[in-house]
């Protein structure tokens, strides 16, 4: 007897959206806030010294891979399908699903692990050549990888668990998740690099130790909506096969940024020892914003939109599109023009203590300037592509990152000469333009996405808001010299100056020119 599907659920209002993007966003913020504080400690024990750089490098890595089996390709092509199940099937069937994704993603994550454990010494050299010439550097980074590399199966793993929540409106607990991660990062350099030889191997400690407990974590969450996954590997079933048959385009699509990520860290390789932590430091700020808002739109949209795929509502979907366009170059715009009048401030107030220098905060600075023309760019790619994950057509956006990774690539060997590290993040900024502008093209070409009435004079608010806010900040923020001369305290208290009143004149303004909370309810 087949089982009794379950109704579909009533589609989340913009209402709804709002409440669950806030939800993700507040807790996003609180890890990227944890984050820039592990960050801080970071510096702070390490500067931007070759330990410092085999580290960033041995943490790279499983990150990079992590992003094509866990939060990328992965859920790009599992939350669709994930939610046509849960739409139009019973809860048995989701059930059965989940077994047999985990089980089959398990092994693979398995083997992979294997390997890369194995490999460490290939592997460095491969993604840091620059490193070659340098046995001690070398050496440092590969017995590094060898401690993190598990926690690419332990976060993909945990990504699945945030998937399933995800899907099922629990959008609090995986935002929550990556906070622990930076607790025992900063809990691992502050307590246990006593212990070892080579200090630095302590970060690497707690990254595996991040790994497990943000796995741990989730399960129980899980086991509420009677969903906690058995592995059951599955290749047959059919849903298993649909995800596999998404995933592959979605993969070489994740893969292209991710790639081109790398190759900045592979040219930085051989620029001058520091480049690569420059470029770490600026990215985790640019970061900031898209983190703590544009992937929690992204996040809260991709489940709505899919249902609304599913049940064939067009006007609906081109709504909620349009909905999260809005609300991200509400935070990107400002974010981002913040982010490049007071790039030094910002690097200084962080980071510049302990082993951090005046020059290497100049440096991080100016990357991050490069970094900030793209970062409203990067929010508004994290709510255009769910718009063909959801429809699940992986393979366009796949074609769009392959143009946009050439472009990068050429920019990268292009700039790299008369910028150094700065132009590496300048080509990674011009690029994301360029993948923003053929993401919305191809979605208005084939009608999917409908711009609604009230872009003029939304466009005006956020100009005006955003003129208002720069010409205060440039009024108010002390010169470079003072903020290298200031203790922490004068620092903290500076710029939280400085950022209450440019969130304040921002808002004012908006409120001023005639914005209210329900124009933010509109889909």
């Amino acid at each position: 007897m087949t089982a009794t599907p379950i109704p579909p659920t009533d589609e989340p209002k913009a209402p709804t959206l709002l409440r669950s993007g806030l939800v993700v966003s507040i807790m996003t913020l609180l890890s990227r806030v944890l984050g820039l504080a592990r960050d801080v400690v970071v510096a702070s024990y390490f500067g931007s010294k070759s330990e410092a750089d085999a580290f960033f490098i041995a943490f790279k890595i499983p990150n990079f891979l992590r992003r094509l089996f866990a939060e990328g390709a992965f859920a790009q092509a599992f939350v669709p399908v994930l939610s046509e199940y849960r739409t139009k099937r019973s809860l048995a069937e989701v059930k059965e699903l989940v077994d047999r994704v985990t089980g089959s993603l398990g092994i693979v994550l398995v083997a992979i692990t294997a390997v890369g454990v194995a490999g460490a010494p290939l592997i460095i050299t491969l993604f840091a050549p620059g490193f070659h010439g340098d046995e001690a550097k070398l050496s440092l980074a590969t017995d590094m990888l060898r401690i993190t590399f598990p926690y690419l199966l332990l976060i993909s793993l945990t990504a699945l668990c945030g998937s399933i929540l995800n899907s099922y409106g629990r959008f609090a607990v995986p935002a929550f998740t990556p906070v622990l991660l930076n607790l025992c990062m900063i809990g691992a350099t502050v307590l246990m690099t006593p212990y070892f030889d080579q200090p630095i191997m302590a970060l690497a400690w707690g990254v595996f130790i991040a790994g497990l407990v943000q796995l741990l974590f989730q399960l129980p969450f899980l086991a509420q909506i009677k969903l906690l996954p058995i592995p059951r590997p599955d290749r047959k079933h059919e849903g298993v096969k649909r995800i596999m048959t998404l995933m592959i385009p979605a993969l070489f699509g994740v893969s292209v940024s991710q790639i081109n990520l790398l190759l900045d860290t592979v040219l930085a390789s051989f620029l001058e020892t520091g480049s690569i932590s420059w470029l770490y430091y600026a990215d985790r700020l640019s970061e900031l914003p898209l983190g703590a808002f544009g992937i929690a739109i992204g996040t809260v949209i991709l489940p709505a939109l899919s249902r609304q795929h599913a049940s064939e509502d067009p006007k609906a979907f081109s709504a909620t599109l349009d909905w999260a366009i809005r609300m991200v170059m509400l935070v990107g715009v400002p974010a981002a023009l913040a982010l490049l009048l007071l790039a030094e401030p910002l690097i200084a107030t962080l980071f510049h203590y302990g082993a951090m220098t005046e020059r290497d905060v100049s440096q991080a600075a100016a990357a991050l300037r490069a970094y900030s023309v793209g970062v409203m760019i990067f929010m508004l790619i994290k709510v255009l592509a769910p718009g063909y994950f959801a429809r699940q057509d992986t393979k366009t956006p796949v074609k769009i990152a392959i143009i946009c990774m050439a472009v990068n690539m050429l920019l990268n060997l292009i700039l790299i000469w008369p910028l150094a590290h700065v132009g590496l993040a300048l080509a990674t900024s011009i690029a994301a333009v360029l993948n923003a502008a053929l993401l919305w093209w191809g979605l208005r070409k084939i009608g999917v996405y409908q711009a609604q009435p009230g872009w003029l004079m939304f466009g005006f608010r956020l100009g005006a808001a955003c003129l208002a806010m720069a010409l205060v900040i440039l009024w108010l923020v002390p010169s470079v010299d003072q903020w290298f001369a200031w203790g922490w305290q004068n620092k903290v208290w500076e710029m939280s100056l400085l950022v209450v009143a440019g969130i304040g004149v921002f808002v004012a303004t908006l409120v001023a020119t005639g914005m209210r909370l329900r124009h933010l309810r509109q889909g």
